[in-house]
């Protein structure tokens, strides 16, 4: 597929973009997938393209919480290994179904799953406890169907996976956000492995969308601490509205 400057255009923005939103208010995928898809790349490409620049970005993350002692080594393990097959499957049934399949399923998907992380405020803070080893088949579980997720479509996975660690292991949000990062992480490479070997990742699109993955993470960090997820949250929804209705004009 030949790239073009206009691709540069849409997609180094919005991907920038999505990884500052993704750094103060999570689903920075919700922006960055649908990006790859208005710049006239197919769902396949897409998929491969953004686990490509989402994978540096879950790896800085994980580091960053690793060092900060709030990730739970064991139970992230655990759940990290079984996401491995579980984003495999899921990729592959991606890949089976189509592109016709998966962009009407985006345009369903998107604004549901936008809502669900809007609506996930990670502001409650509590020290970290240590997980049972009973309730370590739960977190193999999350991984499984959360890996499972993130394969067939991606965004809002870290969001599900922080959701599902904090109700049923019972994590704190900060601990849940944490342990969930090498998951996301781990289930980014098996999904991206099996991209890479179908053929759908474009590098000379994906290493310069990497570096501004970067630095709009960096600069979401930024934002957060001088309290800027009010203004990151409300250009996320602008961003998912204007998608949705491009997504669904496309179909038309």
């Amino acid at each position: 597929m030949q790239i073009t400057f206009q691709m540069y255009l849409i997609v180094l923005p919005l991907v920038f973009l999505a990884a500052a939103v993704d750094a103060v208010a999570g689903g920075g995928g919700l922006i960055s997938l649908p990006a790859y898809t208005l710049a006239g790349l197919n769902y396949d490409f897409a998929s491969g393209n953004n686990k490509f620049s989402s994978m540096f970005g879950s790896l800085t993350a994980t580091v960053w919480y690793y060092k900060s002692g709030r990730l739970l080594v064991v139970p992230a393990a655990v759940a990290a290994l079984a996401a491995l097959p579980g984003s495999w499957l899921g990729t592959r049934t991606a890949m089976a179904v189509g592109n016709r399949v998966m962009q009407i399923f985006m345009v369903f998907a998107i604004p549901l799953v936008g809502l669900l992380v809007l609506l996930n405020k990670k502001d409650r803070k509590e020290e970290t406890k240590p997980i049972p080893r009973k309730l370590y088949p739960v977190c193999a579980l999350i991984g499984f169907v959360v890996g499972f997720y993130d394969g067939f479509f991606g965004p809002g996975a870290g969001t599900f996976l922080i959701l599902l660690f904090t109700h049923l292991p019972g994590m704190d949000m900060v601990t849940a956000s944490a342990t969930a990062k090498p998951v996301n992480l781990f289930s980014n490479v098996a999904s991206l492995a099996t991209r890479i070997a179908a053929g759908n990742v474009l590098y000379a699109l994906a290493l310069p969308a990497v570096v501004c993955s970067v630095m709009g993470g960096w600069l979401g960090a930024k934002l957060a601490l001088t309290k800027g997820a009010r203004l990151i949250r409300r250009a996320m929804i602008a961003v998912l509205l204007l998608m949705t209705v491009r997504l669904a004009a496309q179909l038309l």
